[in-house]
């Protein structure tokens, strides 16, 4: 990741103007100058999305820059259109021209700032030369702090297991901490089963003692309503005794994606100083393969009592998250969230461009399809269907963590749990894919960050801040 591409050059900076045109304003942009009229239709810019060139001014010296905008029908197919334009331009600094709304203004502004992120961990990236000055009117700060937690979460996600097992992800959270004043505990091993998280346990006794099961539990701030995030941690899942094929075993790197997704979240809300009280918790585990692995027709005890029948161990996210939710619910958070890579059938509803969500709160719903639209982080909301319950419950425990027939399976995982929020808990569930299958503007093919933009918009009006 190069960190300055993230950012903005300071206001003042001597930079290029660069004009961005939707398709329809060409022609006036072209009268307005003349001198570059020719040269604009020589190298055949018509305004299109993605599209930018450079044009000379009469000494041969760069005079301006063009970015296509497209039309109005055009851009409702994407998002961050800026941003393709600033993959093609030259190196150099640039100064926007546009007569965008605001709202607009800073969802282009972030996109470009977004677009500066690679992943260079292991092999040298192509990096783009292209910087924007920070456009007049836009909250500089904010749009930084906000690029700066995506690329955590994508760094996080990105990075495969050999080097991001769950002692490497409480590595992370433990350098989140320290740069923002936050306390940190952990609970690792068997000091699990003395702290009554024993389903975190079973799902992760079965990885090496270098990879043991823990729960990453971060406090930050001391005044305010209290906000728990809680995000699903395995590290790599490789299905358990019910081993997945290897075509479903390669992504799984990225199952420790609601984690990322709540800490790149955190490091946000964090660095811009929102009047809360944030607590963050990650049960963080491996799912692999030995002796001690939990086995099918197993029946755990969770935190809170419930007992669970283990008909599938490939289904073992929404029982780490179970524990988490169980802890965080005892403090009787003012709103608890959680997010999870937790279900294939959710990607089956709404692909991976979708954040879908479930809540049972009308005013979370609201505030965040609002904010969603807002910034450019599209969620849809899933339902909480009360008449599925009886599917989870398979008669022998109370309930199931993979009912049989695979109908509804995001309902029924959310349904799940839900049971563990603890009643009267304002809580809503993310059931991510927290991966770009293939590169977008804005979005390099990989990790990314799903609902955490719409969400940390939202936030202010969901505590009444």
């Amino acid at each position: 990741m190069t960190s300055e591409l993230m950012t903005f050059l300071p206001a003042g900076t001597e930079a290029l103007p660069l004009h961005l045109v939707d398709a329809e304003a060409l022609p006036a942009l072209l009268e307005a100058e003349p001198q570059a009229a020719a040269w604009v239709e020589a190298m055949g810019f018509t305004g299109a999305l993605g599209q930018a060139l450079v044009v000379p001014g009469a000494d041969g010296t760069p005079a301006l820059a063009l970015a296509g905008y497209g039309d109005a029908a055009a851009r409702l197919r994407g998002r961050f259109w800026l941003a393709a334009a600033a993959a093609h331009l030259p190196a150099g600094a640039y100064r926007l021209v546009s007569t965008l709304s605001h709202e607009m203004l800073e969802v282009e502004a972030l996109g470009w700032l977004l677009g500066g992120y690679s992943f260079d961990r292991y092999r040298a990236q192509p990096v783009r030369g292209a910087r924007l000055v920070a456009p007049e009117g836009v909250d500089a700060a904010r749009l930084e702090a906000i690029a700066t937690g995506e690329a955590l979460t994508r760094d996080l996600i990105n990075t495969p297991a050999s080097d991001m097992g769950p002692a490497e992800l409480e590595a992370a959270a433990r350098e989140l901490a320290l740069t923002h004043g936050a306390s940190i505990e952990v609970t690792t091993g068997d000091a699990l089963l003395a702290n009554n998280l024993p389903m975190i346990h079973a799902v992760g006794r079965a990885a090496t003692e270098e990879r043991a099961p823990r729960l990453i539990d971060l406090r930050w701030g001391d005044d305010g309503p209290l906000l728990t995030l809680v995000g699903k941690g395995v590290c790599f899942d490789t299905g358990g005794l019910n081993l997945k094929p290897g075509a479903s075993m390669g992504l799984m790197k990225k199952d420790m994606g609601g984690a990322a997704n709540v800490l790149g979240l955190a490091s946000i809300l964090m660095a811009r100083g929102l009047p809360i009280r944030l607590r963050v918790l990650v049960p963080a585990v491996e799912n692999a393969v030995s002796a001690p692995s939990f086995r099918p027709q197993d029946i755990l005890t969770a935190r809170n009592g419930l007992t669970v029948e283990i008909n599938n161990t490939d289904a073992e996210g929404r029982l780490v998250l179970a524990d988490a939710l169980a802890l965080g619910a005892e403090e009787k958070p003012d709103l608890m969230i959680s997010f999870a890579t937790l279900t294939g059938a959710a990607r089956v509803a709404v692909g991976p461009d979708l954040s879908p969500y479930f809540t049972d709160d009308i005013n979370v719903a609201h505030g965040l399809e609002a904010a969603a639209g807002v910034v450019a982080d599209p969620v849809w909301r899933l339902p909480f269907h009360d008449p599925y319950e009886s599917m989870i419950e398979p008669g022998i425990a109370d309930l199931d963590n993979a009912p049989k027939g695979g109908f509804a399976g995001a309902i029924t995982a959310a349904l799940f749990l839900r049971r563990f929020a603890g009643e009267g808990t304002r809580y809503t569930h993310f059931d991510i894919y927290g991966w770009v299958p293939s590169a977008l503007p804005g979005r390099p093919k990989g990790g990314a960050g799903m609902g955490i933009r719409a969400l940390h918009a939202a936030l202010p009006g969901l505590l009444g801040l």
